[in-house]
């Protein structure tokens, strides 16, 4: 049984990543765009969902990891003719001129570093609870962001920085003579080695003792579980997805400033996981996919609409009015999350059958 699903669960796989292929080369560049986006708010939304759904600690730091993961990739990326380009007020610091990495290694490098910041913070202010800690990581989160605009001879301050290079499908384009796109590959290939990660990650001893902190501290506690370095490891590897998720997206859009990492980024993100379930991994990753498509598909709510008998002056700002209600309302009135629910009925349906 065991081998069927693992021989099923790798034909999945297989089919997604040819399906990926095909999309890559005949859909255009804002369509690969969105898919892209899917795929990194996939990593983004189960990063989150480790540290406050499966471990159950209320942390709302996520926009600051991810600053240090997109700055680390730029940097690391960026030729020293475009570094000269963007620091022009200010010259950049000397040793990282110079300083050139591939992309895997520059990813793994963003990891790291929001990695080794997510242990320095979380050391400390793990040992709070609930809104205590809420609080703790998002003033961490705009220190991080503060720090970034204020660093102008390493990150170029508040002028962010543009140029970053982009990761194209070159390859697929010279055989079938189209144009390069933002290649979804890299985005989707590690949004479903994280999706393989959490799944086995949870399987485990490690797994299983995130999910007893979350249900009970004390009993978890009782049972001989360390909470402190359970709760520092959760928060770690949790900070290690959302450093490189960061940096795909810098990747993906090109251009990054300090602006694009406020606390509504990690709204987005924290909207995912409620929608999808906290602790749920296919749902979260479901939600991740369904909730960027929306948010571009209802981008009009910002514009000005014209209602036949009337035009409505452009509401920037509309559109995530809309998804701060629907949060509302699943934390009200479907707090499990609207997609777990509607897999739960699924399961269930084909159980009977």
């Amino acid at each position: 049984m065991k081998k069927n699903k693992l021989l099923y669960n790798i034909l999945l796989i297989g089919i997604v990543l040819i399906g990926l292929i095909f999309l890559n080369i005949f859909l255009d560049n804002y369509k690969v765009t969105i898919i892209n986006l899917c795929g990194i708010y996939i990593i983004l939304a189960l990063s989150m969902n480790l540290i406050n759904g499966f471990t159950g600690l209320f942390s709302l730091g996520h926009a600051g990891f991810m600053a240090i993961g997109a700055y680390t990739v730029a940097i690391l990326t960026m030729p020293t003719a475009a570094k000269e380009m963007n620091f022009y007020m200010k010259p950049m610091a000397p040793f990282l001129l110079n300083l050139n990495m591939p992309f895997i290694l520059a990813l793994i490098m963003g990891g790291l570093m929001a990695a080794i910041f997510g242990f320095l913070i979380g050391a400390p202010v793990l040992k709070l609870t609930d809104d205590y800690l809420a609080i703790a990581t998002l003033g961490f989160s705009e220190i991080i962001r503060v720090v970034i605009i204020n660093m102008q001879s390493i990150t170029n301050g508040s002028l962010g920085l543009k140029g970053i290079p982009k990761i194209t499908n070159d390859f697929l384009a010279g055989i079938f003579k189209t144009q390069p796109k933002v290649n979804l590959l890299w985005s989707w290939g590690i949004a479903i080695l994280t999706i393989v990660f959490m799944k086995l990650l949870m399987k485990g001893s490690y797994g299983k003792a995130f999910k007893a902190i979350r249900e009970d501290e004390i009993a978890a506690r009782s049972m001989g579980i360390n909470l402190f370095k359970h709760k520092v490891m959760s928060f770690t590897i949790g900070s290690f997805l959302a450093g490189v998720g960061g940096g795909l997206l810098a990747a993906s859009l090109g251009t990054i400033d300090p602006t694009l990492f406020k606390f509504a980024l990690t709204f987005n993100i924290l909207l995912m996981v409620v929608l999808g379930g906290m602790g749920n991994i296919n749902g979260t990753a479901i939600a991740a996919i369904i909730i960027t498509i929306a948010m571009e598909a209802l981008r009009f709510l910002d514009e000005p609409m014209n209602l036949g008998f009337m035009t409505t002056p452009a509401l920037p700002g509309l559109r995530m009015v809309v998804f701060s209600l629907i949060l509302m309302l699943v934390v009200i009135f479907k707090k499990d999350g609207f997609i777990k629910n509607a897999l739960g009925k699924v399961r269930g349906k084909y159980a009977k059958n």
